[in-house]
């Protein structure tokens, strides 16, 4: 849609939002009402998503030339949302006052700002690597805190990287980008998984045959759509990765329902693809199968939790992942984040020779790191504290020690 044209229809049609914590004994229910555009239900869910808030019940409605959704939320704790800054923001995020912002700020998936350098990542196996890893990643330049823009420092680094993927296979394929756009990590990594095919290599091991997603999809011939049912265990950021999915495949939701109030998730989506037709055939139907299911399991959280909380400074990263290298300990999953000069970090780790983490080994790198910075998560001591689901796997460590540092980390594994 034109960006002028969509001012003007948002400028006669303000989108609506109302917070309601009364209604719902155990949630905040969120109501959107808005004119309809290609996308707008990802960048609502991305939005909630993004908060850390749990999507416990929604109904879906954007049948016609209108956008009318119902959200029922929660934080990680169960608790309905009391904080005033958390609902102005969404107020200010998806109502009348987000009218007017720039299309880069309103396109799903991407956010503006030029103060940092993405770098994406995607390449093979070799030891100290997984069978397939995919990095996004957010870096700034140590000297001016901003974003590399030296062209050559860029190539540089580009080429160390393809170098760190392939290591000694140099047929291994490996690829970088190297970017100063900004966008959304976690969207664009489905999107580079995606583009990858990793869903023709995700789901046929039958040892997981029980944590496999129950997906199927029909078509329901008198309404012209298909309906896609998703059964499968809850987890945080569960309805954004599956909408995600849906929209980088060209679907559009007309009407759906998700129900995660218990251990299960049950979600349904009447969906038809851009060009307004339902799924046409067995083979059509197969591939949306598949990509939701490498969807949902792309977050499956693998290994023992660690998070580690300490101020930041250059060469971190590095040390703390030697560490555990060191330790016989492989990271199967990360989040790497910086926020107001602190690190905070969560890690799941596991030994390397497929055995238990050995409590001792784990033992002896709070030590070296510091008892107070690393923590066990969802151990009994930990218990009274919340787990928060990371959406990421960690790739490598140090590369950019000696002239620039990791502001913000995104990477993801699978077999």
């Amino acid at each position: 849609m034109d960006d002028e044209y969509e001012k003007l229809i948002r400028r006669m049609n303000p989108p609506r939002v109302v917070i309601d914590n009364e209604s719902s004994k155990n949630a905040t229910v969120i109501q959107v009402d808005s004119a309809n555009k290609q996308g707008i239900l990802l960048e609502v869910v991305q939005v909630l998503t993004d908060l850390n808030l749990m999507i416990t019940k929604a109904y879906i409605c954007s049948d016609g030339g209108w956008f009318m959704d119902v959200f029922n939320v929660t934080d990680h704790d169960g608790n309905k949302i009391t904080d005033e800054g958390i609902l102005d923001y969404i107020q200010k995020s998806l109502g009348p006052d987000s009218c007017f912002a720039s299309s880069m700020r309103r396109s799903v998936g991407v956010t503006s700002g030029m103060d940092h350098t993405s770098i994406e990542l995607i390449g093979s196996d070799r030891p100290g690597l997984f069978p397939k890893a995919a990095a996004v990643m957010q870096v700034t330049d140590e000297e001016t805190g901003g974003a590399i823009t030296d062209p050559e420092r860029l190539a540089m680094v580009k080429r160390l990287l393809c170098n760190v993927l392939k290591g000694s296979n140099k047929s291994r394929e490996a690829k970088t980008v190297v970017s100063l756009g900004a966008t959304h990590t976690e969207r664009r990594l489905h999107q580079m998984m995606f583009d990858d095919r990793d869903y023709e290599r995700m789901g046929d091991d039958s040892a997981d045959e029980k944590e496999r997603p129950n997906v199927n999809v029909v078509n329901w011939h008198d309404k012209d759509y298909s309906v896609v049912t998703i059964k499968c265990k809850d987890r945080p950021k569960l309805l954004f990765d599956i909408v995600c999915t849906l929209t980088d495949m060209q679907y559009v939701v007309f009407h759906g329902n998700v129900d995660a109030e218990g251990p299960e998730a049950y979600q349904e989506y009447c969906i038809r693809h851009i060009d307004g037709s339902p799924v046409k055939s067995d083979a059509e139907r197969q591939r949306v199968i598949q990509c939701l299911e490498a969807a949902i399991q792309r977050r499956v959280s693998e290994g023992l939790k660690l998070e580690l909380c300490t101020s930041d400074r250059v060469g971190l990263l590095s040390d703390v992942t030697r560490i555990f290298r060191e330790n016989s300990l492989t990271v199967t999953r990360a989040e790497v984040a910086t926020r107001a000069g602190k690190a905070v970090n969560t890690f799941y780790v596991r030994d390397a020779s497929g055995y238990p983490v050995d409590p001792k080994i784990i033992d002896s790198i709070r030590q070296t790191i510091g008892q107070t910075i690393l923590r066990v998560k969802d151990s009994p001591e930990e218990s009274n504290q919340v787990p928060q689901e990371s959406p990421t796997r960690f790739l490598f460590g140090g590369l950019f020690k000696s002239r620039s540092f990791c502001n913000f980390g995104l990477v993801r594994s699978y077999s």
